[in-house]
């Protein structure tokens, strides 16, 4: 599956528009990593236990929207997006979405 956040792709031609196509996971820290990353925000630099969950949540949610572009015999998923919302002060949404389309050569 193509995956790209440009709404073209590169010697290819979009021939067929799908639809929109989501992915979106919830995340939230276990307590005590959340404890660690509380007394990191103390003396500053990087929260690492926050980075690695935003990079999972990113990856699971792209996972599911490639697989509800599979439904629909997608190609590629093109002008993808992801953005996210806090659901809770422990938890955080994580959304992935984007066009899928059917495609082929140009050449």
């Amino acid at each position: 599956m193509i995956v790209v956040n440009t709404d073209y792709i590169q010697g290819k031609e979009i021939t067929e528009t799908l639809g929109l196509v989501k992915g979106s996971t919830v995340k939230a820290k276990w307590f005590g990593k959340d404890i660690l990353a509380g007394l990191r925000n103390l003396v500053g630099g990087e929260v690492k236990e926050y980075t690695e969950l935003l990079a999972e949540a990113r990856e699971e949610a792209l996972q599911r929207m490639i697989k509800e572009a599979e439904k629909l015999n997608a190609d590629a998923v093109i002008n993808i997006r992801f953005s996210t919302s806090a659901i809770s002060a422990m938890a955080s949404e994580m959304l992935a979405y984007g066009t899928a389309v059917k495609i082929k050569n140009k050449f």
